[in-house]
């Protein structure tokens, strides 16, 4: 299948779910276009696709820098984790960060943002399975987080994002993040990828990371 097939398929899903869901806005549909070749990529763009999620600063640098000018409406997500030494390069390509999860990343990215004077919108990133593995703030330490450690560097991050465990059902885990944001009035909760979002829709994602459902395989 092409792109735009993959594309159209991938709308009428989200339709679908948001019908089910009883929703009248759908979620904003990131692609995941980390290890996607070039062909790939002009093909989303030629789309009309403008939101990409990256997991990598580096590989994000090479892909993107150069077709900022070409397109200025683009709008880049890191959703892979980041690298406290990487924050400078990261407010500086990123138009959003969904990765914030400890003090020390609150400190260098409030420090980036200050030294070149451009704000990414930032999520925090929940650890909602409390996996030791994998990045993230765990529920119990949320409010400490978002009410303490951020404000202290001047940040005000503006919604969740989480990564259910890969052996449980998301629901539950996307049910937590919808509520978690509600209580603290976060507008933006990112959640649901290739497998799951349209469960995530139906707990109410505003975004969605779609990788493999829209580009196909990625290359190894």
């Amino acid at each position: 299948m092409s792109f735009e097939d993959n594309l159209a398929e991938l709308e009428a899903r989200i339709t679908k779910a948001c019908e089910k869901a009883d929703r009248q806005t759908p979620p904003e549909l990131v692609a995941v276009s980390k290890r996607q070749p070039d062909d790939r990529i002009e093909a989303a763009l030629s789309a009309g696709v403008r939101v990409f999620g990256e997991n990598r600063v580096q590989e994000a640098q090479e892909r993107w820098a150069h077709r900022r000018l070409q397109y200025p409406d683009l709008k880049l997500r890191l959703i892979g984790p980041l690298q406290s030494k990487k924050s400078e390069d990261a407010v500086a390509l990123f138009d959003t960060i969904d990765v914030l999860d400890r003090e020390k990343l609150c400190k260098t990215l409030a420090d980036a943002i200050q030294k070149l004077g451009r704000s990414p919108e930032l999520l925090v990133q929940v650890n909602t399975g409390e996996e030791e593995q994998k990045s993230g703030v765990i529920p119990s330490e949320l409010d400490k987080f978002l009410t303490g450690t951020c404000p202290g560097y001047d940040l005000s991050p503006v919604g969740l994002m989480c990564i259910p465990p890969a052996d449980e059902p998301p629901g539950p885990h996307f049910a937590l993040l919808a509520k978690m944001a509600k209580r603290y009035d976060l507008p933006q909760v990112s959640m649901g990828m290739s497998g799951d979002f349209e469960t995530a829709i139906l707990f109410g994602a505003t975004h969605i990371r779609v990788g493999s459902a829209l580009f196909g395989d990625r290359d190894s």
